[in-house]
């Protein structure tokens, strides 16, 4: 009878080579990244890519430090840079060798799931109050928009 796989050692086979084109040996930094940097902080940014540099120092036999690049919202740039040093340090820990040297910030949207979570668990009565409010509204456009300003608000006060 066949051993019974945990679905992480299937994932892996699956997107490794796609993580690996972009310089992550695993998929296991962006699953612990809430847990290296903080949770507040791993809403506003993600890791993009590690570069590693092209040749090996001659001196030592020690592996070079990568530059770890990681989008981030426009608003949290700074406190990330403020941050940079205790991140690197914190990922070098997570994985117990100088891997990050450095990190450079790409500025960007930072897709948040959590948001995406809300909307769709809420109440079908309170949706049904949000789309009869704005049903009136002739703009497309503008009915649209409102109307996930009002699912937004909704859904926060939940």
């Amino acid at each position: 009878m066949a051993r019974v796989k945990p679905l992480a050692e299937l994932i892996e086979g699956c997107i490794g080579p796609a993580f690996a084109a972009q310089g992550f040996a695993s998929t296991d930094i962006l699953a612990a990244w809430p847990d290296i940097v903080g949770a507040r902080l791993a809403r506003y940014c993600r890791p993009a890519r590690i570069e590693w540099p092209r040749r090996r120092r001659k001196s030592t036999d020690a592996p070079d430090s990568g530059t770890l690049v990681v989008q981030v919202e426009s608003v949290f740039a700074i406190e990330l840079q403020h941050l940079a040093p205790v991140v690197i340090q914190r990922i070098n820990a997570h994985y117990g060798w100088a891997c990050i040297g450095r990190i450079v910030m790409k500025q960007d949207r930072v897709a948040r799931a959590e948001a995406k979570r809300r909307a769709a668990a809420l109440d079908p009565a309170r949706r049904g109050e949000v789309a009869r409010a704005v049903g009136p509204i002739a703009d497309d456009g503008l009915r649209e928009a409102l109307d996930r300003l009002g699912i937004a608000v909704v859904a926060d006060r939940n």
